[in-house]
């Protein structure tokens, strides 16, 4: 099973419980210590087994073309899942919150529907549940492995978590890697789970706006920093180490190669920090590639997640390696693979020596006629 896996990073939470701002002082405080409580729950649930989600597709049915999703209120309590809300093809709720949530939901299923032939975050049409209003002044957004959860942030530092589709699709990709690499979510390996979240978030923010690699911001949370913060975003995959830069947050501390790369014991090895790298190295691969990114770019990075040839133990060189196999086995040894060995050469990776009789299972390909849906 998957693990708790946040939005906001602990190191940002952890400086903002030392301000001496004493209300944001208790809210990071009172954040930190909820999730805390919340990944000892998981590990627990990890044990135990979850209860399976109300409304699973029928046993023998195949998977439908289209998303499941039930949207709920926390209304500000630590219950789950909290009051019903909006129910899959009902009208728009009064709550802008819950029908954010409710589309990103569906954006995020459609991406990998259309681009990646993949039905919902199991590739088997699971259900998709989410809540919102969740704790008062919560400053975060998780998956918990079986559901996602919004905070309404805090007002002065973020806001609504509801507001960034692209960390409505971080998330959920966390739920996509549970289910495929099941990635641990400790020191590279985890730090890959990152990455592969930002990447694919950043996708589906691209693909329900039908931006090109170029015209993307490939920022990770833009939106979600309140009014006066110093920063754009959480993260920065194009310039990791920029995002942010403020005397409350700090300096956004993710670096860009191996040659900078954190040794810490906070935040599981740095996760949260060292995701920058490969970050990186997919966005030099998509420009480099140009077009939209979900297309080559992104194929490769969805064919090494889900072809089986990664450790969940993986480290950058071998998922460097397997983004090498992938570009070959799907589009030879020709611009796609030396656009992926240039990007992982310049971060500092220099990918494993691979096994050249093994084969990469590779996805069924898309048809060229998914397109993004039209803007209106």
């Amino acid at each position: 099973m998957g693990v708790f896996c946040t939005i906001v990073p602990p190191h940002i939470l952890d400086r903002l419980a030392r301000t001496g701002d004493t209300e944001v002082s208790a809210t990071a405080r009172r954040t930190l210590e909820h999730d805390a409580r919340e990944r000892t729950r998981r590990r627990l649930t990890t044990v135990i087994g979850p209860v399976g989600p109300a409304g699973a597709p029928t046993a023998g049915a195949g998977p439908a073309d289209q998303p499941l999703r039930t949207l709920y209120d926390a209304r500000h309590q630590d219950t789950l899942p909290g009051r019903k809300a909006r129910a899959e093809g009902a009208k728009p709720s009064k709550d802008a919150s819950v029908n954010r949530a409710y589309d990103g939901l569906g954006a995020t299923f459609e991406t990998y529907l259309k681009v990646y032939e993949r039905h919902s975050i199991d590739g088997q049409g699971l259900p998709l549940t989410a809540s919102v209003h969740y704790l008062k002044d919560y400053d975060n957004a998780f998956w918990n492995g079986e559901q996602m959860v919004f905070g309404d942030g805090d007002g002065r530092l973020f806001l609504d978590f509801t507001v960034s589709l692209d960390v409505i699709g971080h998330e959920l990709t966390h739920g996509v890697t549970q289910y495929s690499a099941n990635l641990e979510y400790f020191g590279q390996s985890g730090a890959l789970n990152e990455s592969v979240s930002d990447v694919f978030g950043s996708l589906i923010k691209q693909y329900a706006l039908g931006q090109s690699a170029e015209q993307a911001d490939w920022l990770i949370g833009a939106g979600l920093l309140a009014p006066g913060i110093q920063g754009h975003a959480l993260r920065s995959m194009k310039e990791p180490g920029t995002a942010y830069d403020d005397p409350q947050l700090g300096k956004d501390p993710q670096p860009a190669a191996m040659a900078d790369y954190v040794q810490t014991s906070q935040d599981n090895g740095g996760v949260h920090i060292n995701s920058g790298i490969p970050n990186r190295a997919f966005y030099l691969t998509a420009t480099a590639l140009g077009g939209n990114a979900w297309e080559e770019a992104g194929r490769i990075w969805y064919d090494t997640l889900t072809g089986g040839s990664l450790s969940t133990h993986a480290k950058f060189a071998d998922f460097a390696a397997a983004t090498l196999t992938a570009a070959k086995a799907r589009y030879g040894e020709g611009t796609q693979h030396d656009a992926v060995l240039t990007a992982w050469t310049e971060v500092g990776v220099k990918p494993t020596p691979s096994d050249p009789t093994a084969a990469l299972p590779r996805q069924t390909l898309a048809p060229e006629s998914a397109q993004p849906p039209v803007q209106g």
